[in-house]
């Protein structure tokens, strides 16, 4: 790479590839959680992941960039970790707040990959680019804000 505007290409790519990922991820996580609100709260950040895989795909074909042919290694990693928590734990209260843990990790990550994608619209003067990113960096920091909640109100308790 050898300018912001390939890095900034390189960064859409690699938040499409861990989009991608986590489409086929969440599933998953909506079959194991035992919590009827945790599993709601999986369910609707997976539709909403689907519009987040969709708004990149726009912003690329608006930058003349084909989406595919990076591998989120972070994203992969992290969806690893969540698959073998997944299969390591038994009790259901307990599953249930370590997905939220497990859940919020690749929440963080993704608020950091949009944050600089954002950033970097901006400096290159892709302004309606920028809004679009920003849009789903808000939903992300509120998928995040929603898991906390369900960990502090009630589901880390029936854990202990």
């Amino acid at each position: 790479m050898k300018n912001l505007n390939e890095l900034f290409e390189h960064q859409l790519k690699d938040l499409y590839s861990a989009e991608d990922q986590l489409t086929k991820a969440l599933p998953k996580m909506v079959k194991n959680a035992k919590d009827a609100k945790l599993k709601k709260a999986f369910e609707d950040h997976l539709e909403e992941t689907k519009e987040h895989k969709e708004r990149l795909e726009e912003i690329c074909e608006e930058l003349g960039i084909d989406p595919g042919g990076e591998t989120c290694k972070a994203m992969k990693g992290l969806i690893k970790e969540a698959e073998d928590f997944l299969d390591e734990v038994k009790d259901d209260d307990v599953k249930n707040a370590g997905m939220i843990a497990e859940a919020q990790r690749v929440e963080h990550y993704e608020i950091s990959g949009y944050g600089t994608a954002v950033r970097y619209a901006k400096e290159l003067g892709h302004k309606d680019i920028a809004k679009k990113l920003q849009k789903t960096l808000d939903e992300e920091y509120n998928a995040d804000k929603k898991l906390n909640d369900l960990a502090e109100k009630r589901l880390n308790d029936k854990a202990k």
